[in-house]
Order: C-alpha cells, then structure tokens, then sequence
C-alpha cells in the first residue's frame, strides 16, 4: 500500500466572488509566485495533500488550491453549466497580485484551459490531461451517466464514486485501493453527487483551435506515458493549437501521477514555473 499524507487542515480558506456571484473558496499557503491549483472531479482542494504535494508546492511558490463550485467550501447554483467554472477559475486568478501559474488536472484541466482566455493575468498554464471533448464510446458512455444519477439518486456516492474511477478513469484497482485508504476518500465520496453532471458536462464542449491562436501564454502540457492514446491525441491538438506550448510525458504514469509518482509531478511543475519566473 503507498503511503499518504493526512491532508493539513490548519489552514483558512478564503472566498472569491464569481462573475455569477457564486462564492469560490480557496486555500492559500506558502510564499514566491503565486500557483492556483484547479482539482478534478469527485475532490475538493484536499487532494493535493495527498503525499506532500501542496506543502511541498509551497516551498517553492503561494499556492492557492481552489474548491471548484459545488466542492468543499465553494458554492453553487441549481443550473450547472461549464462556463460557469471557467469564470470561476478566472475570478481567483484575477483576485491575486500577479502574474500566476495556473494548473489544472482533468476537468480542473479543462477549466484552467478556457479560463486562460478569460483573464490577462497569467504567467503560465500547466494542464495535465484535461477533460474533454468526449464524444460517446469513447469515454462518454449514455448508459453509464444514467447509472451514476441514479446511484447519487438513491444516496450511493461511493458506489457512483467506484464506477467512475473504474468505468471511466478506468484507474488500475491497486490505484483505486490507494485511494480509497488515503484519509480524503470520505471527502471524495461526500463530492460524488456532483459526478453525473461533471462526466455530462464535456460531451457539450468543442474545442476550437482558432479560439486560441492569439493565447501566448507558456504552457505545459503534461501527458502520462501509459495514458490511452485518445489522451495524447487530445494532448496533441491542444499543444498543435497553442502558440506558446510545450508537451512534457510522464513516463510510466497515467492520469494521476500526482498520486502515483509525486516527486515526477512536482519536479515537473516546479522547474516550469522557475523557467518561466
């Protein structure tokens, strides 16, 4: 079994106002440039607690690790929509001194991508494996989405929780055996209910390569090495449409390298953000 770290909660967190005037939380700690870090989905700010790697994020720059709306602390509204958290991401970063270094993970990847173009107060974007488009039978599945409205329906987070990583992430059970004796698992069951609409959400969106032609800001795009190839082919045609973009692959991970290689993951970040002080 890989060994956790018990998520710190000693510290404030503190709310931003959405462009919808929905409340986003954030935690703030550490010092040097500013860091906002966008989680995916079934999670809150915790679970970048995990194995060290918000504290040791903050030795080197102020993290700011968000609760996206309808996660932790932050707040929501019955009419979920993805532009909505775009506008969300964009509001903390345009609520910090800057510039920052934006980063998000899978549906936080996704809404750090679009958010970029909603603020002028960015240094750099690191994106790692965002979420989306989907297209059915590819990882969207109709019949899966009904299963988890269901199962939240009749107040079956862990299960939805379950079939999502293991129907959807298609996470390895020995990662999804981690993960569920890792101290923020109840949290993650707690978030399940906001799962059917976040898996729904990307089938919705197109990516439009011309949209950001004009988007010079850095950008990282990390890919893990074992991802599927439906992933780095997304990763490809993101990094084809950015002007200013790199791809950085992973090796031997997938989609959460932040829990399975943490060092890998950090020295990723911390060296990208240093290279572009």
């Amino acid at each position: 079994m890989t060994n956790v770290t018990k998520p710190d909660t000693d510290e404030e967190m503190e709310p931003v106002t959405s462009a919808d005037g929905t409340s986003i939380a954030f935690e703030r700690s550490g010092s040097g440039p500013p860091l906002v870090l966008v989680h995916g989905m079934a999670s809150n700010h915790a679970r970048w607690e995990l194995f060290d790697v918000r504290p040791t994020l903050a030795e080197h720059t102020t993290v700011y690790a968000i609760d996206r709306r309808g996660h932790g602390e932050s707040g929501d509204i019955d009419e979920y929509t993805l532009e909505r958290e775009f506008e969300d991401v964009a509001a903390v970063v345009d609520s910090i001194d800057g510039p920052v270094h934006l980063l998000g993970h899978s549906h936080g990847g996704l809404c750090a991508l679009e958010a970029a173009l909603r603020t002028d107060n960015l240094r750099s974007l690191i994106v790692y494996e965002p979420a989306g488009p989907w297209e059915e039978g590819h990882i969207y599945s109709e019949a899966t989405y009904e299963e988890l409205v269901a199962l939240v329906e009749d107040g079956e987070n862990e299960r939805a929780l379950l079939l999502f990583l293991r129907e959807v992430v298609r996470l390895p059970e020995s990662q999804i055996d981690d993960l569920q004796t890792a101290p923020n698992w109840s949290a993650r069951v707690d978030e399940a209910d906001t799962l059917p609409r976040e898996y729904r959400a990307p089938i919705s969106y197109e990516f439009e390569p011309e949209r950001f032609a004009n988007m010079t800001t850095p950008t990282l795009l990390l890919v893990g090495g074992e991802s599927p190839q439906w992933v780095k082919d997304a990763t490809n045609a993101v990094n084809d449409a950015l002007p200013n973009s790199r791809i950085s692959t992973l090796e031997g991970q997938e989609h959460v390298a932040m829990n399975t290689a943490p060092d890998l993951f950090i020295d990723e970040v911390v060296a990208f953000v240093q290279e572009i002080r």
